[in-house]
């Protein structure tokens, strides 16, 4: 259960700063584990194998061919999880972002929403942090509930037979999946690379 002195409410200008920081650190304690995790898959160990192979014909040094194409695709997916995740992104028709506030005053996580691309889709949390000084306190289950209460109440208003909410989940936060799960999310579907999973997506009908 979220403590009682947790509070959400919309961004300010002011902390936006603080929130940008928040899921950047979000990202990076995730992004490693993306990057072992796709990059120890047999296709991804083959198609560095042969990049490395093309390399040394090009390369005098044998220890440089062997780690450039390493260095290169784990930047990319870093760049690529930064990008995704680790901004903020407009205001959407459910407003936002938000964020979650502690008695002291103190941001401890932020929210943002987006709706479907279809009519019936529901929306989806498209940012979800917590700062890593107040995890497993209760942040992440209020800001969740507090997204489905929004959710709900844009359904009702919007007329739409139904509400739901996508969370999308990086492969290695087993963390946020066990959370999510726990508040009765389904494992919906999942994208990725050469056929492997790098991120899952839980939903729920409200």
């Amino acid at each position: 259960m979220a403590p009682s002195h947790l509070s959400v409410r919309e961004m300010r200008e002011d902390e936006k700063p603080l929130v940008l920081e928040m899921l950047k650190a979000g990202v990076k304690d995730t992004e490693n584990r993306v990057a072992l995790h796709a990059l120890t898959r047999p296709p991804a160990l083959l198609l560095l194998a042969a990049a490395s192979s093309g390399l040394r014909f090009v390369l005098a040094s044998f220890a440089l061919a062997l780690l450039l194409p390493v260095f290169l695709a784990v930047a990319a997916m870093k760049l690529g999880l930064r990008a995704r995740w680790g901004s903020l992104p407009p205001p959407g028709g459910l407003g936002g972002p938000w964020v979650a506030v502690c008695g002291s005053g103190d941001v401890c996580g932020v929210l943002a929403l987006a709706l479907g691309s279809n009519a019936g889709d529901g929306a989806r949390v498209t940012r979800l942090s917590v700062s890593r000084w107040h995890r497993r306190q209760g942040v992440g289950r209020r800001l969740l509930a507090f997204a489905e209460s929004r959710v709900r109440t844009w359904a009702a208003g919007a007329g739409e037979p139904r509400a739901r909410l996508v969370v999308p989940v990086a492969v290695a936060a087993w963390g946020v999946a066990g959370m999510l799960e726990g508040c009765g999310y389904q494992p919906e579907g999942s994208w990725g690379c050469m056929g492997y999973t790098l991120v899952r997506e839980f939903s729920k009908d409200l």
